[in-house]
């Protein structure tokens, strides 16, 4: 049967090349607008020098050096700065961390308390928070019309994931010119974050869901055709497909009315608030290795996978489901991400601490039937060694 679900995406998108000068349609005269980005790349691509062309006149205030995984402690400044020149929009210019921090700014903005991480874990969110908008850098994540933002905090030690519908943009910028300036490794990074994405909502158990299961197969099939030849030659054709399908795989849609893994996620923040290691390689060092361990009671849907994305013709089921995790693996290689600790090196990680992570953000029945708990999450992690 298909779950019961509420969708709601009121998020206003303005894709293609330029779009960026459409910021003064989208922002009323007289906004005191806060300027959110990360370590500067926008001032160095030209995109910086067009969202203030575009905002000639209005109130602008800026905030620089989100991190890559945005610190709870930096957002705090920020919030302190957004008071402080009475901001009442946040405009969030970069990719899914910078979007991500914005997300949780808006809220932290006009908290009473003034350090919410607590209220804000439990889902206490302010009745009225700013207004958000974003232009998106680099596809990934799906943030800038997603309700949730994932942050770390250094000093807890934790990276936890915050939900809070208020907090989803009112509009979203996806120019995909803008990626032009990005490195291959953070173009390999965001195609396979997006692929897991859609996995996570797709490799879980049987329902009545044709529609979403169709969707999803469609968005996996073009990141697997599009994903390799954005690291070619990252050509504009490559760039506006992957931009969209990143925004198609995490905006509530596949995601509705079927039972969702993530996992692959929650082990694999736990090892970036550890070892500071990039997020999308996480996601690619443990899927597999999930999956494999996984494979008995996800093979209807890893066979489905197989022979709707993979094309593979194997006739047993048990066959085909372990040829597609195979080429899961493969795929994840060729975008240059790594697929066993051995790929990792010097980095060495410690399953213990991943597990004593996991414990302290209470993450320890995980999977779609909540039956992945610390001792499969050892097994999971031993099987990445090679």
């Amino acid at each position: 049967m298909m779950l019961k679900f509420e969708f709601k995406n009121p998020t206003r998108i303005v894709f293609g090349e330029g779009q960026i000068a459409a910021l003064r349609s989208l922002i009323l005269p007289g906004r005191r607008v806060f300027i959110l980005y990360g370590g500067g790349s926008i001032k160095r691509n030209g995109v910086y020098d067009q969202v203030v062309h575009a905002l000639a006149g209005y109130a602008l205030t800026e905030f620089g050096g989100i991190e890559v995984n945005p610190h709870y402690e930096t957002i705090l400044r920020a919030a302190e700065a957004a008071r402080a020149s009475d901001a009442d929009l946040i405009l969030a210019v970069g990719g899914g961390s910078v979007i991500d921090a914005a997300k949780f700014l808006a809220s932290a903005v006009t908290a009473t308390n003034r350090d919410p991480w607590d209220d804000f874990a439990a889902g206490n969110y302010p009745q009225e928070i700013l207004p958000i908008g974003c232009i998106l850098t680099l596809p990934a994540t799906g943030s800038e019309s997603n309700i949730v933002s994932v942050v770390s905090s250094t000093v807890r030690n934790l990276k936890i994931p915050f939900a809070n519908e208020a907090a989803r943009p009112t509009f979203a910028i996806m120019d995909p010119s803008t990626m032009a300036s990005l490195d291959k490794r953070q173009l390999g990074n965001g195609v396979v974050d997006a692929f897991t994405h859609v996995v996570e909502q797709y490799l879980t158990v049987p329902g009545n869901t044709p529609v979403q299961y169709g969707f999803s197969e469609v968005l996996l099939r073009t990141l697997i055709e599009w994903g390799p030849r954005l690291l070619d030659d990252s050509s504009p054709e490559a760039r506006e497909n992957v931009m969209w399908a990143a925004n198609q795989a995490l905006n509530g849609l596949i995601g509705a009315g079927v039972r969702q893994d993530w996992s692959t996620h929650m082990i694999g923040h736990a090892i970036t608030a550890l070892y500071g290691l990039d997020h999308a390689r996480t996601l690619s060092l443990v899927m597999p290795s999930l999956l494999r361990f996984k494979a008995s009671t996800k093979q209807m849907m890893l066979t489905r996978y197989g022979r709707n994305v993979w094309g593979v013709t194997a006739a047993d089921d048990r066959p085909a489901a372990e040829e597609a995790i195979d080429l899961t693996e493969d795929f994840f290689h060729r975008m240059g991400l790594p697929v066993k600790m051995t790929d990792i090196s010097p980095i060495e990680i410690s399953t213990d601490d991943v597990v004593a992570h996991l414990q302290r953000a209470g993450h320890v029945q995980l999977g779609e039937m909540a039956d992945i708990t610390p001792t499969q999450v050892r097994e999971i992690l031993a099987h990445t060694a090679g």
